[in-house]
């Protein structure tokens, strides 16, 4: 790259490319273009020419097709083509003159043989030009093509027969002994894979074991998907896991949606405080990041900002797309910013392993697969107050609730819509909301 020019080091998006055929029919050179968007002007020749579409023109009519010649003019031959009866037609006027003539010489234009290379930004219109051959510039053409590349390189298995029989050689016999890929990588480390990678290559038939000689794979149904993402990464400046752990917050709570089976837009935004495993939930119509700073908003106004900010003050969440405004979540109703949110990396649950956990108690009273149509806010509550009231072995066989209470006050808890439940009336099971 241009040590003038200082680059993004990122590929050039849908945008970039609109920019490109907006300049390019402007005349514009590949410096300018370059210079805006910051690339260096190697990148958007390659660019241009790489992703150019072509189109041929002038065809002619039906047997008499256009002369690609560009001796056309002046030709005056005839018979070209030695017939064995004496034509009078002038061969450039002939559909085989192309075809027959030794002296054919097609024609070209410069303007495609150095920059711009398209006809993007030429002077002459597209039915005046006799240039057969024409090359052009669209940006949704060219984003697509380079999608569909970009996702075709990434198919296929990136090994050679060499390499997949001497991984087979290793992996096959110790599966074969019931060893996981865990179990084998951890005493193979020479094999530089990882344990997703592994999984991968015998699921698609790399390596002579199969799925069936794993002890637990069978069990496991697959996924139907994961859950969608926030887009704009500039959410993450200074929020991410390590800011977190630089942070080091003494108090914070973790913060996660638990989604409807297909039949509803519900979900139940959850909060979960580790220090004395506390969990708060609220049942939302749509998982929405507007949805989401609603019921934030609405726990503020029944707290309190100062109370807020005792409970909530630092949260920690996934990288879920009803979590993407992080500014308006973290702004209170009166522009006070009542929250610090952070982001866990992606696919890394663990780092929230609180609030996952705390999840299999709510799915003890809701289990998977149930529909949140007919649910309430009043069945939240309820759920919610006897996973608080179960003791718990880390807080000495105290309860959550307990804990609270004492370090908040009952008048914080009553906001939070918690109440006290016997423990001998504790139900853990889809029974609770049936009564």
């Amino acid at each position: 790259m241009s040590k003038l020019i200082p680059g993004n080091q990122k590929h050039l998006t849908l945008e970039d490319r609109r920019y490109i055929e907006k300049s390019l029919n402007e005349g514009k050179s590949f410096k300018d273009i370059a210079k805006f968007l910051c690339k260096d002007p190697t990148t958007i020749s390659k660019e241009v020419k790489l992703h150019r579409t072509t189109n041929t023109w002038n065809k002619g009519s039906f047997n008499n097709p256009h002369n690609f010649c560009i001796h056309r003019f002046r030709c005056k031959k005839t018979n070209v083509c030695e017939k064995l009866f004496i034509c009078d037609q002038k061969c450039r006027s002939c559909f085989k003159c192309n075809q027959v003539c030794k002296h054919f010489e097609k024609e070209h234009c410069r303007r495609l043989d150095k920059a711009p290379f398209v006809c993007n930004g030429c002077e002459k219109s597209l039915s005046k030009c006799t240039i057969p051959h024409k090359y052009s510039y669209d940006a949704h053409f060219a984003h697509r093509k380079y999608s569909e590349k970009l996702s075709s390189s990434r198919e296929g298995i990136n090994l050679t027969k060499r390499e997949a029989r001497a991984l087979d050689a290793v992996v096959t016999p110790l599966v074969n002994q019931g060893q996981s890929p865990y179990h084998i990588l951890t005493n193979h480390p020479e094999l530089g894979i990882s344990v997703t990678t592994l999984y991968n290559y015998i699921d698609k038939g790399v390596l002579l074991s199969r799925n069936i000689d794993l002890k637990r794979k069978t069990k496991f149904k697959p996924r139907k998907g994961t859950k969608e993402g926030i887009t704009n990464r500039e959410v993450f400046i200074g929020r991410t896991y390590n800011d977190f752990k630089d942070l080091n917050p003494p108090y914070f709570c973790e913060m996660d949606t638990v989604v409807s089976a297909k039949g509803s837009n519900k979900c139940i935004l959850t909060f979960y405080i580790p220090e004395m495993e506390l969990f708060i939930a609220r049942l939302l119509n749509r998982c929405t990041s507007g949805a989401v700073r609603a019921a934030i908003d609405q726990i503020e106004h029944s707290l309190g900002t100062y109370n807020f900010l005792s409970v909530f003050e630092v949260c920690l969440t996934d990288r879920g797309s009803e979590f993407g405004k992080a500014e308006d979540i973290e702004t209170g109703v009166n522009g006070i910013q009542r929250m610090s949110l952070y982001y866990c990396d992606p696919m890394r649950s663990n780092q929230k392993g609180g609030i996952e956990n705390i999840h299999t108690m709510l799915r003890m009273i809701i289990p998977k697969g149930t529909v949140f149509e007919t649910l309430s806010q009043w069945d939240i509550k309820k759920a919610v107050n006897h996973i608080n009231a179960t003791p718990r072995q880390k807080l000495n066989g105290k309860t959550p609730y307990e804990l609270a209470l004492n370090k908040w006050g009952p008048e914080i808890l009553e906001a939070l819509q918690l109440k006290f439940v016997p423990a001998d009336d504790v139900t853990l099971s889809p029974k609770l909301l049936k009564k």
